[in-house]
């Protein structure tokens, strides 16, 4: 009980005081967990676990693409919104139609775009 009760705290605090770019990389940790656990439903014949972890990733990759100012990122941040936009509409095609092989498309791009942020921000802490 008290274990519990700690790492629900810890993982509250994490949340509050984390930095912009922390937060982005949890979100995107997230969305790879989210879409590993719909993707499992899917194979478990478990649609209410497929579609509420699908809905889950979908909703990250919405905030993403809420929050990306195209008008600052110019030409790269068109081509992320592209691929978040491609993302959120292969996530919906798979939960239509409960297709692990459409999920097993986009897992790799989400853990491509984590992989990328991760190294963005390793790279932001050298420089700062």
């Amino acid at each position: 009980m008290y274990g519990n009760n700690a790492y629900n705290a810890y993982k509250t605090n994490s949340v509050n005081f984390a930095s912009r770019e922390q937060l982005l990389l949890m979100l995107v940790d997230g969305a790879v967990k989210f879409a590993k656990i719909g993707r499992q439903g899917i194979e478990e014949r478990n649609i209410t676990k497929a579609h509420s972890n699908l809905v889950k990733t979908q909703d990250i990759f919405y905030e993403l693409m809420a929050t990306l100012d195209v008008s600052q990122a110019g030409e790269w941040g068109q081509n992320l919104m592209s691929i978040y936009d491609f993302i959120v509409r292969k996530l919906t095609e798979a939960n239509i139609k409960k297709d692990v092989k459409i999920v097993d498309e986009v897992i790799p791009l989400i853990e491509d775009i984590r992989d990328t942020w991760n190294e963005t921000y390793k790279l932001s802490k050298v420089v700062k």
